[in-house]
């Protein structure tokens, strides 16, 4: 009854304790607005990119002007303490008000530490790590000056042909909850009050992973109550974990621009959610409105800014069309009071009015970025995130004692072994998979590593150029290095293949119409098979790729994605056993492109087609050339050992079931036991299958682990076309196993 009480009060001295700081925030707030003027307060909603600063040249950019004026509340996307101090400096010392800038930048997996891609990180399914990962972000960038992340991207992703799904969780709206809650944690910390926690933005609110076609920036059409079920779970979830600010996207939601769409950000986000930070919009949209036909720049700014929109990045609409707007009232003071509010409620959340240089320590760079331990979390993260997809005859791992030929366009190539979206990286720090090869083997005295190139990236230099845009591409005579790779690829007992997409063949304005290897990368895949020797495909990729062809003829395929700056080690540990593979996928892998958007939570048809058929059925929902099935799907992923389910069982009193799970191999290992659950009879047709539980464990060989999950109401409910939780009665199919389609079942009644 002591230890009751005693956290009862505690409760209460916290609730009035986060009382009194709200109080202190408004009372500071609106001393502060009470002198601003009109423009000052416009200002605040105006960010900008900073551009090419350097230390002594701030005071002569436009950039420089604007702060000095008052007239911009945040800069992007500049490095170095140095450099932001000379803005803040501006910004503090010349501005009539002294208001200090928040600064972002878009960090999305790692600084200049680089950490898989978020999709790679999403198939770990170990939140600790990829909390961790978050948290050394925010350390190293925060040791730069950084103060606010452009992440995480919360978008749930059904169409592999769109390049932003390598910024994403995958396709499962569960797992994104829990993933955007990490990254929350990872990076805002104990509420920002740190020198290393930053202020998270979520984005892209709302639905820009449904984009039609999976062509970036396209339209998105969609029902409510889809949008409740599928698509919002993770964004609520990371609004009521905190996240300081949202961005908003570039897509329509219900016909309006999500930009200046009411319901979305005001009724959704900050009444419905009760949520209470600021939103900032997306590389100049409130500018790209006119081309959806909304009118002009003056018009949408507008309509933005009523809608719940903040701060306006790049358009540059609200700085040159508010004042005169207000003036014709066309827009209202109070609407722009209420943005300036949120931008600078976020300022004294982070701490920038207590202290304006709070996170432009110079001594930090060099003792937190970079460092052994924050490499050494990367490297053992992306052990974590390889997808084992096959392993015919146990050729991983590989034996000590082998000659192996590295082959393929990505096996010495720093530049792409990161991926997509590192605007910080040093990439000439990092190793390439065949440097680590090198060293792996120097002490194997019965072994020889080979290497050849093998082939370009692609056939098409226009291509290449597209996809490694601003890079400095490798190009070679096709069949010099076709010869030179089939030349090595004899003299070795075992070939291993890193190929695939570069860093940018995913990504933001990625898009592709076809998901399968390269064609001259095929092609030489297709020469090599011919050898009759053992195969290793290492597949990067940034999304759910086509496989079929190589799950055919090849011996062994793991999807290395794009494993961050310590990928070449990583890569080593899991070829030679040194570490396991024990990631699952969080996409669905088609075996054809003309099966997508393809997921497995999907709503059942009139005439379905039972899982696993093999043959097609006439007048029934199938396929002429290809059966329904993905070729890999949602949750697979294979690893070192083996591993056993029992049947799932419910408790005496239905609120929880079962498993018994057994290492049957020969290794200790990971596993990841998944839970999955069917509404049978409801008012709203439900998808055939949702997860709703997953537990990573450890088994030694021979170990057995029951594992149990909790059937929470809230697990059982969905939410209704108005966003209402609402639990049905009937029967529930409740399914474990280890991936989405090898599972068994027990009927759970709930009346």
């Amino acid at each position: 009854m002591k230890k009751v009480l005693l956290l009862m009060a505690a409760v209460v001295l916290g609730t009035l304790a986060a009382s009194a700081q709200q109080q202190d925030m408004r009372t500071f707030v609106d001393n502060l607005m009470a002198r601003m003027t009109l423009q000052e307060k416009i200002g605040q909603l105006n960010l900008q990119v900073a551009g090419d600063i350097t230390t002594g040249q701030a005071q002569d950019t436009e950039v420089a002007g604007l702060i000095a004026g008052g007239k911009l509340g945040g800069v992007f996307n500049l490095k170095g303490v140095d450099k932001i101090r000379a803005l803040q400096d501006i910004a503090v010392r010349q501005s009539r008000l002294g208001i200090p800038l928040i600064v972002g930048m878009d960090v999305i997996h790692g600084y200049e530490t680089i950490f898989p891609i978020p999709l790679a990180m999403a198939c770990s399914w170990d939140m600790q790590a990829i909390e961790r990962a978050a948290r050394i972000a925010a350390v190293e960038a925060s040791a730069d000056g950084i103060d606010w992340f452009y992440s995480p991207m919360v978008d749930i992703c059904v169409d592999a042909r769109w390049g932003r799904t390598a910024e994403s969780a995958g396709e499962d709206p569960f797992l994104g909850c829990a993933v955007a809650k990490a990254y929350i944690r990872g990076y805002q910390g104990n509420d920002m009050k740190g020198k290393d926690e930053v202020m998270a933005c979520v984005k892209h609110f709302a639905l820009y992973g449904a984009v039609e076609a999976g062509r970036d920036y396209n339209t998105v059409d969609m029902s409510h109550l889809r949008m409740y079920n599928q698509y919002f779970p993770p964004y609520k979830a990371a609004a009521e974990a905190g996240a300081g600010s949202f961005m908003s996207s570039f897509n329509l939601v219900d016909g309006q621009h999500a930009t200046a769409n009411r319901w979305l950000l005001t009724d959704v986000l900050r009444q419905q959610w009760k949520w209470d930070g600021f939103v900032v919009t997306d590389y100049g949209s409130i500018g790209e409105m006119t081309n959806h036909g909304f009118g002009d720049l003056a018009h949408n700014s507008a309509l933005a800014l009523h809608a719940g929109t903040d701060m306006d990045m790049c358009a540059q609409g609200f700085l040159g069309t508010l004042e005169q707007q207000v003036k014709d009232e066309r827009v209202s003071m109070a609407d722009i009071d209420q943005a300036c509010r949120r931008v600078l409620e976020a300022k004294y959340k982070l701490g920038l009015f207590a202290d304006p240089y709070k996170y432009l320590d110079p001594t930090r760079r060099a003792r937190d970025i970079y460092t052994d331990a924050n490499r050494q979390a990367s490297r053992e993260m992306a052990a974590e995130t390889f997808v084992l997809l096959k392993n015919n005859g146990n050729v991983l791992p590989l034996k000590g004692e082998q000659n192996i030929a590295l082959i393929g366009p990505l096996a010495d190539d720093r530049a792409n072994i990161a991926g997509t979206w590192c605007v910080a990286y040093t990439p000439e720090r990092y190793a390439t998979i065949k440097e680590a090869l090198q060293r792996k083997m120097q002490n194997l005295s019965n072994a020889k590593l080979l290497y050849a190139q093998g082939c370009n990236l692609t056939r098409d230099e226009a291509l290449q150029r597209a996809a490694e845009f601003g890079k400095t591409i490798r190009r070679g005579d096709e069949a010099q290095l076709k010869a030179e790779a089939l030349a090595v690829a004899r003299q070795a007992d075992v070939i291993v293949c890193a190929m695939g997409e570069c860093a940018d063949f995913s990504g933001e304005s990625s898009s592709r119409a076809t998901l399968e290897l390269p064609d001259v990368q095929r092609e030489l895949l297709e020469e090599l098979v011919k050898l009759g020797k053992p195969i290793v495909l290492l597949n990067f990729s940034g999304r759910a790729t086509v496989l079929t062809w190589e799950q055919e003829h090849v011996d062994a395929i793991m999807n290395v994605w794009f494993a961050g700056s310590e990928a070449g080690d990583a890569i080593c540990d899991v070829l030679f056993g040194d570490k396991a593979p024990t990631g699952k996928l969080t996409v669905t892998m088609p075996q054809a492109v003309g099966q997508v958007p393809l997921y497995y939570n999907h709503l059942n048809t009139g005439r379905p087609v039972a899982e696993g058929a093999t043959q097609y059925f006439k007048y029934a929902s199938n396929y002429l050339d290809v059966r329904n099935d993905p070729l890999y799907p949602f949750g697979y992923g294979l690893t070192y050992t083996t591993f056993e389910y029992g049947a799932p069982a419910l408790s005496a009193d239905n609120k929880q079931v079962s498993v018994v799970v057994k290492n049957t191999g020969s290794r200790d290992g990971d596993e990841v036991v998944q839970l999955y659950i069917r509404d049978v009879f409801a008012s709203v047709s439900r998808p055939v299958k949702e997860l709703k539980g997953f537990q990573r464990i450890h088994l030694k060989a021979g170990e057995s682990k029951t594992v149990t999950f909790d059937l929470t109401p809230d697990l059982l409910s969905f939410y209704d076309i108005d966003g209402n939780l609402v639990l049905e009665p009937g029967d529930f199919v409740i399914m474990t196993g280890p991936n989405s389609r090898d599972v068994q079942s027990v009927t759970l009644t709930v009346k």
